[in-house]
């Protein structure tokens, strides 16, 4: 894929520097993932440059992550992702399906972030400026104490979401290089990290889901949650660094 623009090094958010790559060196995460109607996962894009990357005829992938970051250059928070796995418009998996599963299993399905709120407003701003990410500053609890994590995501007064998944594994996730795609006034760009893992759990299904009043909730409804996610993946001890985002 051709890069138009080279982003910037080193960044100014709210009087302090922020440079590239920006460093993980300490987070813990409970994902979720569910099949969903990828006409309706379509219609919550924002631009026709994506579409979603359909698993099975008519079904696309959705993601939700709870993140507790420990220990990262732009501090201690919690976050929750809300994304989808896409593709550019025309690009295809050799093998059309069950290449797309076997894509996002390796780590090779780029993915277009809905919605990313954090409880902390210096890594709201930095998403926002650096990256294009759609933070918001909402109430996050994120307890990863006793056998499952349990995030609760409130926004305006409102319940968005609770959901609990199991943690725990043995496992080591090795460093995978990946992509996320944002919109920056409009245009198109790509943003490349690694990420890697230690004690690694991925299960069948697991997640439970209870959606509230608010209309982010609206929207998940609108792509047949809650209902039983395919499966759950916790990561204890997470790394990774991010880099700049870059127009396409």
């Amino acid at each position: 894929m051709k890069v138009e623009s080279q982003p910037a090094s080193c960044y100014e958010i709210q009087g302090r520097s922020v440079t590239m790559p920006c460093h993980v060196r300490d987070a813990c995460s409970a994902t979720a993932t569910w099949i969903v109607d990828a006409k309706a996962a379509q219609a919550l894009l924002p631009g026709p440059e994506l579409e979603i990357a359909e698993v099975l005829p008519g079904r696309g992938l959705l993601s939700i992550a709870c993140i507790d970051y420990r220990d990262n250059d732009l501090g201690d928070y919690n976050e929750v992702s809300i994304a989808f796995f896409v593709r550019r418009r025309g690009e295809q998996s050799s093998v059309p399906y069950f290449g797309t599963l076997a894509d996002m299993m390796r780590g090779r399905l780029p993915t277009y972030i809905a919605h990313l709120p954090v409880n902390q407003a210096f890594t709201c701003e930095a998403g926002q400026v650096i990256w294009g990410f759609p933070k918001t500053v909402d109430e996050i609890a994120f307890d990863t104490t006793g056998d499952r994590a349990r995030c609760v995501w409130s926004k305006d007064g409102q319940n968005v979401l609770k959901v609990s998944l199991p943690v725990g594994g043995t496992r080591s996730l090795p460093r995978q290089s990946l992509r996320t795609y944002t919109y920056i006034g409009g245009a198109l760009h790509e943003t490349p990290f690694v990420s890697s893992a230690e004690n690694l759990g991925v299960r069948m299904g697991g997640a439970r889901l209870t959606l509230g009043a608010h209309p982010i909730a609206d929207e998940l409804r609108s792509l047949g949650l809650p209902k039983p996610a395919i499966m759950t993946m916790w990561l204890g001890k997470m790394r990774g660094q991010f880099e700049a985002a870059r127009r396409c």
